[in-house]
């Protein structure tokens, strides 16, 4: 397994190659076969909230930037920290910390915004860093256990052990209800 480390601060921006910002669905996991091994594998960036490190499909992600003020909404979930204005298009920002339940996260310049596709709709994740771009054979991704009260388990698709490490895979269509969002924003509007 590969990994390249990744750092993004409020003077940086990173938007990723060819992917426009206004594209429609994301693709599923990338499952690239390598020369003759017959293994799919599968790229992901990790990014930490607390202690946790978790990552999202490659494939979703669009731009990483860093923590900018954004515009509340009114009558949108306690998670989402209102929205910004990305090149004209309107972006809610996801608290992922207050998603799961541990609190609303005190922003710095120092937090990241994660801007990835979930359907036909582009948000940001806002994280305290991004980490890593980690590739692994798609046979190396294990299920989440089934653990009463865990709220992180709906969201979860898997989970990777990278080293000393374990990195959980977002399921971001779960995660984030498109229909939430758009109802938030139309009010907003």
């Amino acid at each position: 397994m590969e990994s390249s480390h990744l750092m993004a601060t409020q003077s940086q921006t990173i938007t990723a190659p060819n992917q426009p910002l206004n594209s429609g669905d994301s693709p599923p996991v990338k499952t690239d076969v390598a020369a003759g091994d017959g293994v799919g594998y599968a790229q992901f960036i990790t990014f930490t909230v607390g202690e946790q490190e978790y990552g999202v499909d490659i494939m979703s992600v669009r731009e990483i930037k860093g923590w900018a003020d954004t515009t509340l909404l009114p009558n949108t979930p306690e998670y989402m920290r209102g929205v910004l204005n990305l090149r004209g298009i309107i972006v809610p920002i996801f608290d992922l910390r207050c998603r799961f339940g541990l609190g609303e996260t005190q922003a710095t310049r120092l937090h990241v915004i994660v801007i990835i596709a979930v359907k036909e709709r582009m948000i940001g994740i806002l994280v305290d860093t991004v980490s890593d771009i980690l590739t692994v054979p798609t046979t190396d991704i294990r299920d989440v256990p089934k653990m009463e009260n865990l709220i992180e388990e709906d969201y979860l698709s898997g989970l990777v052990t990278i080293e000393d490490r374990m990195v959980a895979l977002l399921d971001q269509e779960r995660l984030f209800n498109t229909k939430v969002i758009e109802d938030g924003i139309a009010v907003g509007s």
